[in-house]
């Protein structure tokens, strides 16, 4: 943000007032730092998408293939048949505003059509002016439009700036899914060429090599083989976790930002300081290193082109059932989405605790367990030897991430197992209608944490900074937590230029600092190498200053 505004600046030029002209007759305005790059003609051409040309937003070079409205129209009226959702959703909304003021992004930027609302109806007049008969004879008095390329254009800006984070169909009165038309919507401007770079070149990334971040199987197992050797350096124990080995009871599946980036590589420090501990049967696969899915951020086909990699391998290595790590949008695409695409997963068993006996019969269908169902299964019985005074130097809130808590229901897990590896009164809540449901997101999810749209992702992750910064003033917290690699990936940027004394945190990662192993190292730093309270030369000195 060194070029962009300051915080002030961005508040200041915050305004709700309504605009003097129509919402038809206002054309987005494409400043820099407020929209994303189109993607790279290569990365098209990796993946086989349409029309891999060339495009410039400044140079207002869109490159549209002639036949470019023929071919919207013909994919909206074939997602009107195949997502009967759609047509619902375009069909029922009344209008009411329950969910004007619910959107991250219209409370951060103030445009009118950041409402879900407005967003929605940028789809839904295209609609209403080819599909119902009542838009084609009275036109804009029934709220119906052309579709001309200045209405390509504002998709383009609009549709990018929902991070599908739902929040707004938790108000809506209808249940109406504004994510759901968003990735349609995203849909039909790849059809005819229009995709983002940062999305889409990690997808290409994916496809190409397995991973988001492009990394080859050697560099993933040199990334891994490093973690397990700061845990061994800090701890004493060797975590060397196993890699591509058949006949394991479970496979466990990561982001790949929690082995390439801090603050993530601490949790994937956390994971194998876990698994050590537990003697657990799994394995790693160089195959399936990815659980992250950027596809779905971009296309229904193109989530499941990528998603199928964890079910491939799975059944190649022969194991019973998966593990998966904190990933927002791996849970959502696994949760929501993979029992559809695939079918019943025959050569799985429902998944069982091996240390508990728990029966995990919520992925009893896709045979999936998330890490925080997992370690608070463990915490429930017994079976942690825990010390929360090793992270007695944290005083935490809680960020629920959007597609965790709103998309999969996992609100208490998390906050179960904050409550058992902090010490007591070092964990705080945000405002009850800033979280659990109701959070708000960080505002950079669904494929836009790129850098050159970094004024709009400070802006969209207002509202959640704004409710870091009221905890951290009034209770001195010091850290956000969550359970999602994308999140772990944009908070930071986030929280430097709104709170920048918050540090954000995995929530396995805690559970690594405050795991207790019979034949450890004596603890003095936590996984991060910062100086434990109570433990080491400041218990020395501590005792020093009491005599």
């Amino acid at each position: 943000m060194a070029k962009g505004p300051t915080p002030t600046e961005l508040l200041t030029g915050l305004s709700y007032k309504p605009p003097e002209k129509g919402w038809m007759d206002v054309k987005p305005d494409f400043r820099p730092g407020t929209y994303c790059n189109p993607a790279a003609p290569k990365w098209m051409e990796w993946l086989s998408y349409p029309f891999p040309d060339k495009r410039s937003i400044p140079d207002n070079e869109w490159a549209l293939p002639e036949n470019w409205k023929e071919i919207v129209l013909e994919g909206m009226e074939d997602r009107l048949k195949r997502f009967r959702s759609l047509k619902v959703f375009f069909d029922i909304c009344v209008r009411c505003g329950a969910c004007a003021d619910k959107c991250h992004f219209f409370l951060g930027t103030g445009d009118p059509k950041n409402m879900p609302v407005l967003r929605a109806e940028l789809l839904r007049s295209v609609y209403r002016r080819y599909f119902k008969k009542i838009g084609r004879v009275l036109g804009e008095i029934a709220g119906a439009r052309d579709l001309t390329e200045d209405v390509i254009k504002e998709w383009f800006f609009y549709l990018y700036q929902c991070t599908i984070c739902r929040r707004c169909s938790l108000f809506c009165p209808y249940g109406i899914d504004m994510a759901e038309m968003t990735l349609l919507g995203r849909e039909l401007l790849a059809s005819i060429g229009l995709n983002i770079d940062w999305a889409l070149a990690s997808v290409g990334q994916c496809y190409d090599k397995g991973s988001h971040i492009g990394a080859t199987p050697q560099a993933f197992k040199d990334m891994v083989d490093f973690l397990a050797e700061e845990n061994e350096r800090i701890t004493g124990i060797n975590t060397m976790p196993p890699i591509n080995r058949k006949g394991a009871e479970i496979l466990f599946v990561m982001p790949s930002g929690d082995y390439f980036a801090d603050p993530g590589t601490f949790t994937m420090m956390g994971y194998m300081l876990l698994f050590k501990y537990l003697d657990l049967d799994y394995t790693l696969s160089t195959y399936a290193a990815e659980g992250g899915n950027f596809g779905w951020f971009v296309s229904h086909e193109m989530g499941k082109r990528l998603n199928a990699k964890i079910y491939h391998e799975a059944q190649r290595l022969g194991v019973k059932w998966i593990l998966g790590g904190e990933c927002g949008h791996m849970w959502r695409v696994c949760n929501q989405y993979m029992s559809t695409w695939w079918g019943p997963v025959d050569f799985l068993e429902k998944p069982v605790s091996p240390i508990t006996g728990t029966h995990f019969e919520n992925a009893s269908v896709h045979k999936m367990v998330h890490i925080s169902e997992f370690t608070a299964d463990l915490i429930h019985h017994g079976k942690l030897n825990l010390d929360p005074q090793r992270n007695a130097h944290i005083k935490m809130t809680f960020h629920d991430s959007c597609n965790t808590a709103r998309g999969m229901g996992i609100l208490e897990e998390p906050r179960y197992i904050i409550n058992n590896v902090l010490p007591e009164g070092n964990f705080i809540e945000m405002p009850p209608n800033t979280i659990r449901e109701k959070a708000f997101c960080c505002g950079s999810s669904s494929g836009i944490n790129a850098n050159e749209n970094m004024e709009l992702r400070m802006q969209g992750g207002f509202p959640r900074a704004n409710a870091v910064r009221f905890v951290h003033d009034k209770y001195g917290v010091n850290h956000l937590g969550c359970i999602c690699a994308l999140d772990r990936a944009t908070l930071p940027t986030l929280l430097q230029y709104w709170v920048p004394e918050v540090e954000v945190t995995g929530i396995t990662e805690l559970v690594g600092n405050a795991l207790i192993f019979p034949d450890e190292l004596e603890r003095t730093t936590d996984l991060r190498d910062r100086d434990l309270v109570g433990f080491g030369e400041l218990a020395e000195e501590a005792g020093e200053e009491e005599e």
